[in-house]
């Protein structure tokens, strides 16, 4: 029985990935109704791995209070530390690091630079969490079957990018960081599906066309 642990972390990674673009979309009000283009199709794809729980949301400040006051700098020491100015936020990763979250600056109406973006993010979310899915539903079982090859450092890629994605306030750096994850995350699936070609199943034949309909859901941007 081949060995399942390059694709449980490989999981493991994207999982990481993914709790912290659900953070982004949460920060930045972009996620907070049913049927948002923010959230995910389906909420319980990846129920079984606790990393996508995002925790409470902070109050946001309210309109007569103001920004800033105090001059204080973030507090980097102990748990649950926080930056004093409201425009960031410093939280615990899910490996226990720190991260620092753009907050939004108003509610006004998004431009159709913001709605594109807001979409572009919208599918990365959905994709991954649908990965995700594939992942420990059809090619787990796959892999204690028979080995295929897992490419484990494109995993770890994809986290850091959507890591270093979670610093950057709307502008050129963040359009990158997001095309730059959805492009890892396009090539993730693709070495995948072909890593399942000379498998001789049905179910590697399931799974591929699964694969190939996350790869339909993440046209170029």
């Amino acid at each position: 029985m081949a060995s399942p642990a390059p694709l449980v972390a490989s999981i493991s990674h994207q999982m990481v990935a993914l709790q912290t673009l659900q953070l982004l979309q949460q920060e930045w009000g972009w996620g907070d109704g049913p049927g948002d283009p923010g959230i995910p199709r389906d909420s319980d794809h990846v129920s079984a791995a606790p990393a996508r729980r995002t925790g409470p949301r902070r109050a946001r400040p309210g309109p007569g209070r103001q920004e800033g006051v105090g001059g204080r700098g973030a507090r980097n020491g102990g748990s649950g530390a926080r930056a004093s100015s409201p425009e960031v936020e410093v939280v615990r990763g899910a490996e226990g690091g720190a991260e620092l979250l753009p907050f939004p600056r108003g509610r006004g109406p998004c431009t159709l630079a913001q709605m594109a973006m807001r979409s572009a993010l919208a599918r990365v979310v959905d994709s991954t969490s649908e990965l995700v899915s594939v992942e420990q539903t059809l090619l787990g079982p796959l892999q204690q079957e028979r080995s295929f090859p897992i490419h484990l450092k494109d995993s770890v890629e994809f986290r850091n990018i959507c890591s270093h994605l979670a610093l950057q306030i709307q502008g050129q750096q963040f359009d990158r960081d997001l095309n730059a994850a959805h492009q890892c995350l396009k090539t993730i699936v693709k070495k995948l599906i072909q890593s399942l070609a000379n498998l001789p199943s049905d179910a590697h034949v399931v799974a591929c066309a699964s694969l190939r309909q996350i790869l339909q859901n993440l046209p170029d941007i």
